[in-house]
Order: C-alpha cells, then sequence, then structure tokens
C-alpha cells in the first residue's frame, strides 16, 4: 500500500500479472489426465502435441506443463528427442505396489477408527452416500474424484505424517490401474459395497475390521486388474 496518493503509479503504469495461463494448463493437465485413465490415450502412445494443441485451442506452453505434471504422476515418461510417451506398467509392477498400498491403506483404517473426530466421520460417511449415488448414475469421473477423497480423507483421519507421506510416493504409479479396475458392471457394484462395509466399521470404530476391509479392497482391485490382464 501506498501512504500517499500522489506518489502511487497510475492505473496504466501498474503491470499486473498475466492470469488464466496457471488456470489453463491446470485444465489441460485434467482433461489428459482424464483421457489416459479412460484409456483413450493408451500405454505406449506417443503424445501428439500438434493435435492437441488443436484440439484444446491452446499453445504448446501450457500443453507441456500439463506433460511436466503428468510425468511427476507416473502417467507419462518425457523422453528427450521423442517426447511424451504414455507409461506402460507390468502386471508384476502393480502386484508389487497394490500390495505395499493394502498395506498402508489398511493401516490408515486401523489408526484412523481411533484418531478421527467424529466430523471426520461424518464426513466419511457422507462421502460414501455419494460414492453410491454417483455408481447409481453410472457418472464414473464423479465416482473416482469421491473415491479418491474418501481415501485421502481416510489416510488423513490416520493422523500419521510417515504414514501419509509414504502412501503419497506410492498411490500415482497406479491411479490408472484403480481408476479402470471398476470397468466392469460387477466389479464396480462391489467395489461401492466394500467402501460402505468400510464406512460402516470406521464410523463403529472397529479398528482390525476397519484395517481388513481397507486391505481387503485394495487387494480385490489387483485381483479385478490380474483377471483383464
Amino acid at each position: 500500500m501506498y501512504s500517499d496518493p500522489e506518489k502511487a503509479p497510475a492505473m496504466s503504469e501498474l503491470k499486473p500479472e498475466p492470469i488464466g495461463r496457471t488456470a489453463l494448463a491446470v485444465e489441460i493437465t485434467n482433461r489428459l489426465r482424464q483421457m489416459i485413465l479412460e484409456g483413450q490415450l493408451e500405454p505406449g502412445g506417443k503424445i501428439n502435441e500438434k493435435l492437441l494443441t488443436e484440439q484444446f485451442g491452446v499453445s504448446r506452453t501450457p500443453l507441456r506443463e500439463a506433460l511436466k505434471v503428468l510425468a511427476s504422476e507416473g502417467l507419462l515418461d518425457l523422453i528427450p528427442h521423442r517426447g511424451a510417451v504414455i507409461t506402460r506398467q507390468s502386471e508384476a509392477e502393480l502386484a508389487e505396489v497394490f500390495r505395499v498400498l493394502a498395506a498402508l491403506e489398511g493401516l490408515a483404517g486401523e489408526l484412523a477408527a481411533v484418531a478421527a473426530s467424529d466430523g471426520d466421520l461424518k464426513a466419511i460417511e457422507a462421502m460414501t452416500q455419494e460414492l453410491r449415488r454417483s455408481y447409481e448414475e453410472t457418472d464414473r469421473p464423479t465416482y473416482f474424484r469421491i473415491n479418491q477423497a474418501i481415501h485421502k480423507s481416510i489416510l488423513a483421519a490416520a493422523d500419521n505424517e510417515t504414514l501419509l507421506r509414504s502412501h503419497e510416493l506410492l498411490a500415482y504409479r497406479v491411479q490408472r490401474a484403480r481408476y479402470q479396475a471398476n470397468l466392469t458392471p460387477d466389479r464396480w457394484r462391489a467395489a461401492v459395497e466394500e467402501h460402505e462395509a468400510i464406512a460402516e466399521a470406521l464410523c463403529a470404530r472397529e479398528a482390525a475390521k476397519t484395517a481388513e476391509r481397507m486391505k481387503d479392497h485394495l487387494l480385490k482391485k489387483l485381483a479385478s486388474i490380474s483377471a483383464k490382464a
């Protein structure tokens, strides 16, 4: 703030930072992420920057910012002199990561059942009800968003920073597989029921049962993915 209004620069002299660029990159990131998660961009395929800039109506600068974000999430590999390529994941790699995540999320459920506030539990219960509605409306993007929010809320409610950071290091590596694990109607319905069982045990503060159901939920996703491979 300027104490003397006469010394303040005129509006024409002000050089505010341009707005919109960051929001544009975020929007492109979200769209590309969804295309990868849904399989519209297949593993091993090269990103066609020219095609995408035309499709999105943007320059290459925000597109490349988005590609860097997705590379940090493990969805892309940025290869020198070749560009961005959708990552491939072997069944063995997914099995390794899912088993570790299952153990971590089981521990998160156990700790959250003890440490979560009543408000935390009510919020998770409400999100689980929203999850059911998105399933009944066949709204897969909304379902996946709420699904992620529930898992993150349980991890946060566990109140263990080491656990949270360890989980974050691995979660991005399997988010595409987690999204695609529920593509069959039977598996999707079963996943909703598993979430409802988790919420029931968590809200009852049954630590061992919550841990068991969280771990089982992740391992069933892995089994679903392996069955499709």
